[in-house]
């Protein structure tokens, strides 16, 4: 690998403390170093930001779920189809790219590391066919636990050790990095055309609860010590009222303190929250929930958030809520998708307009960016689009344009139709906060690294970690004069680099570095009972044998790159 230099730049590090220093950055063998010899390759980065690689902690960029979007909607393809350039190969779709846009767009934008939110282990194989086809990033993937039988049955007779055993045996087999939960209960109740809207609703035929799930897995979860929390998506997305709902699923965190070698602090990871942060009772009187749920995430530090952000695009809705799914396609009379995946999970696809001139889009715009701007400490809340929920991943430095710029955000509101109810059901008009570079490095690089359990590989400039480096035409020391000149910094690099390697010069791609899949291996003590159960249900119930359902074998490991993240536990 060439050994190079970035001098001069303003360097934003909050793993170092450094807020815009003017430090040069040394690159050798992949990682950050002191100091490089006097051949390295000298980047001048003078009036410009340098910042690590930013990391996705959440995002829906692999798998089947992602691949019915794409064949379910060929419209998006017509939205955005980009001839190659230079080494890129083809790529088309705006809100659901194909697997080499994905890697070229977040590239451009400084993001080496991205988080596929939702596994469903059956197709864990699929998942990782397309981990490996996406250029340049670093992935992982989290499976989904929330409606699993065995955890369900296992929680249901407080058989924790059991329950840890079984996520053990499950992250191992389908390479996975996390524990997700989404709509704990509810989509198994979908099954049978019902749904789980509070945490005490009972779930068909299990005689368990979302409490009892969510409780049993955040136990689960630190008994094994993973490098990650435990991932929630609560049940009751969507509606008014539901930031009830997200406030009963906190509290059952509390007292909770994480049990782990990682260095994350946080025993829950909330994501998405604007969809979770909604007051009233109907679409009539629907209003902002965002000051009541971050005065309790701002109060109990076991618990990290991302934000989930609407960008005003049309774009495409998938979940592993699949009652969530039906209900939205209910709303806006778009076609529907919907799909079951045995004993596990299921999924859902709706097209959506999130258009500025309906008053319920514009505050679910305000709520995203009020999260964020009430938020005391960013190491904790993380930007996101829940992509491509609330809107495409390509659209994160429009949202960094109105998070860093008042004047941005007060343009926005003067252009929606409704624009007087905007400002009564939210508090967006009266937050004059603008986040800093240093906290923009924090919410974007340094918190969710740390989140992950990747605070020393990844999301820092700190001599001996990767050297994941982005560098923008961004000057500190100038007075922004138009806000869309934060957009356009930060849309397009001046330079990147994945793991030492150069991958995008002035915007454009240049190489493909040297990507990883990331999982976790962890191993508990032996638990017979749990294989007995394992061999049992697959036998009984499963329409495929357990020795094609793990990812295993040369075709399905990855890439020689893997990053193996120990946490076994015995």
């Amino acid at each position: 690998m060439s050994e190079y230099i970035i001098k001069n730049g303003h360097v934003f590090d909050p793993v170092q403390g450094i807020n815009g220093d003017k430090k040069d950055i040394a690159i050798k063998d992949g990682k950050i170093v002191d100091k490089v010899g006097s051949g390295a390759k000298v980047i001048d980065a003078s009036g410009k930001t340098v910042m690590a690689g930013a990391v996705e902690i959440h995002a829906h960029i692999a798998g089947p779920k992602v691949n019915l979007g794409r064949i379910y909607r060929p419209e998006d393809k017509l939205f955005s189809c980009t001839p190659t350039k230079g080494m890129e190969r083809m790529g088309g779709g705006a809100s659901i790219p194909t697997t080499f846009k994905t890697g070229y767009e977040y590239a451009k934008m400084g993001y080496t590391t991205a988080m596929e939110a939702a596994m469903p282990p059956m197709f864990a194989r699929h998942v990782h066919e397309e981990i490996r086809d996406t250029p340049i990033i670093d992935e992982g993937a989290f499976p989904v636990f929330g409606n699993n039988w065995f955890v369900l049955e296992y929680l249901k007779n407080h058989e924790i050790e059991n329950t840890a055993a079984y996520i053990a045996w499950l992250l191992r087999v389908t390479k996975g990095y996390a524990v997700k939960v989404v709509n704990p209960g509810g989509t198994e109740a979908w099954a049978w055309g019902l749904n789980c809207l509070s945490v005490n609703d009972p779930v068909p035929y299990f005689d368990i609860t979302p409490a009892e799930i969510v409780k049993g897995l955040l136990e689960a979860n630190e008994y094994l010590g993973l490098p990650h929390s435990m991932h929630i998506h609560p049940n009751n997305l969507g509606n008014p009222g539901c930031y009830q709902t997200t406030l009963d699923t906190l509290a059952l965190a509390e007292g909770m303190k994480a049990k782990n070698k990682f260095g994350r602090e946080s025993v829950m990871h909330l994501t998405h929250v604007q969809f979770h942060s909604y007051k009233g009772t109907n679409w009539g009187d629907f209003e902002s929930g965002a000051k009541e749920i971050t005065d309790y995430v701002n109060k109990n530090k076991n618990i990290t958030i991302d934000t989930g952000n609407v960008t005003l695009d049309e774009t495409t809705t998938m979940t592993a809520d699949g009652p969530f799914e039906h209900h939205l396609t209910g709303l806006n009379n778009l076609k529907w998708a919907n799909c079951d995946v045995e004993l596990e999970t299921a999924a859902g696809v709706v097209p959506y307009i999130y258009s500025p001139n309906i008053s319920v889009c514009a505050i679910q715009w305000a709520i995203g960016l009020e999260i964020p701007l009430m938020m005391k400490d960013p190491m904790r809340c993380y930007i996101t689009t829940d992509h491509p929920n609330a809107g495409p991943f390509t659209r994160y430095p429009r949202v960094i344009k109105w998070l860093m710029s008042k004047k941005a955000r007060d343009t926005q509101i003067n252009a929606f139709k409704h624009k007087d109810k905007v400002l009564s059901q939210t508090s967006i008009g009266s937050l004059d906060k603008e986040l800093s570079l240093y906290e923009l490095a924090q919410m974007t690089r340094a918190g969710p690294a740390k989140c992950l359990g990747l605070g020393g590989i990844c999301g820092g400039l700190k001599p001996g970690m990767d050297a994941d480096v982005a560098v923008y035409n961004f000057n500190p020391d100038k007075p922004v004069a138009n806000p869309d000149d934060i957009e356009t910094a930060f849309s397009r690099c001046a330079h990147v680099f994945k793991s030492g390697v150069e991958v995008v010069k002035n915007g454009e791609i240049v190489g493909t570095g040297n990507k990883r899949t990331l999982w976790v291996n962890v191993k508990v003590n032996d638990n017979p009972q749990v294989m007995r159960d394992i061999n049992e249900k697959f036998i009984k119930y499963y329409s495929m044998t357990q020795a094609n359902y793990e990812a295993l074998g040369h075709h399905f490991v990855p890439n020689p790159y893997a990053l193996e993240v120990d946490a076994t536990h015995v």
